[in-house]
């Protein structure tokens, strides 16, 4: 078995750490945030692969990735179970124009169209896993710790090369360590408001995007993606801005009072990088750049590393 070090303490990073310390790898994780300090922690965190490509295998880590979140949504369910931060959610995705099925419709197990609501063209409705962040992190990394493995907050100037295998996951801070100037940020500011009894998300395929995603104690309403923007002070116009559109989509929100707001920095890149690169006797396995998609394709994109560090 491989002693690994792996970059980033992401939602992909800790979900690759796992799967490593399953298949027997002394593992451990060094980053410079910690978990509830990274991009992961603001998420919205509602499956869906959001600015990822390439597709055909974002497809592939994205069903993966379902299959997984919705076994950690009964884990969690289950009398004496740990609470994994997952749930599955009916939304619908709403459409101003006529739209064909999405691309990654077989990732879901069923898609249905409904009827728009008004000013809309077309929707769809499914059910999704959502995943609290805050607490999936945490349960993440009990996760790892349980497994033996270890979590450590440490600013590398560059990737290690004191172990056999090193993942990097570490986001945009691949941009220095991978020397990749290729990912880049997307912004994106949220809301979080207080829960007024909904159950169901809501989505707008449009530029910017609308969200709605209810959680178990707040609803997070977003969003922006303003790309190349690294400002991670939340502006209270664009806040406005969101909110109102929201509440033009679920009127309840109307008496929702805002509990706080949030930036985080999606890491894009024109494709999802995971392959294996040689330098001298490490192995780096880079798996970065999942855009708006890190949520979504964690557990895929894990199961590829591993088996990457495996062979």
């Amino acid at each position: 078995m491989a002693r690994v070090i792996v970059v980033g303490a992401g939602v992909v990073g800790l979900s690759c750490a796992v799967r490593l310390l399953e298949h027997g790898h002394h593992v451990d994780v060094v980053a410079r945030d910690l978990p509830l300090e990274t991009t992961s922690a603001v998420a919205a965190a509602l499956w869906y692969p959001y600015r990822a490509r390439p597709y055909d295998r974002v497809a592939g880590w994205a069903r993966t990735g379902y299959a997984e979140l919705a076994r950690l949504a009964e884990l969690g369910a289950r009398d004496g179970g740990p609470e994994t931060g997952v749930r599955m959610r009916t939304g619908t995705e709403l459409h101003p124009a006529p739209a064909a099925d999405p691309w990654w419709r077989d990732a879901v197990p069923e898609l249905t169209r409904v009827s728009p609501l008004p000013s809309y063209a077309d929707a769809w409705s499914f059910v999704a896993p959502v995943v609290e962040m805050p607490v999936h992190l945490r349960w993440l990394v009990a996760r790892v710790e349980a497994l033996g493995g270890t979590l450590t907050r440490m600013a590398l100037p560059a990737l290690p090369d004191s172990a056999d295998v090193v993942v990097d996951a570490a986001g945009l801070g691949a941009r220095r360590l991978a020397d990749d100037p290729s990912v880049r940020p997307v912004r994106g500011q949220v809301v979080l408001v207080g829960q007024v009894g909904l159950d169901d998300w809501w989505l707008v395929g449009s530029r910017p995007p609308l969200y709605v995603v209810p959680r178990s104690r707040d609803i997070v309403v977003g969003g922006t993606d303003d790309e190349g923007e690294w400002d991670r002070r939340p502006d209270p116009g664009t806040a406005r801005r969101v909110l109102a559109r929201a509440v033009e989509l679920v009127p309840e929100l109307a008496r929702a009072p805002v509990l706080g707001h949030r930036v985080g920095l999606r890491p894009e890149r024109p494709e999802v990088r995971l392959e294996l690169e040689r330098r001298g006797r490490v192995r780096v396995v880079h798996c970065y750049g999942h855009g708006g998609a890190g949520v979504t394709l964690a557990w895929g994109c894990a199961a590829e590393v591993a088996a990457l560090v495996d062979g």
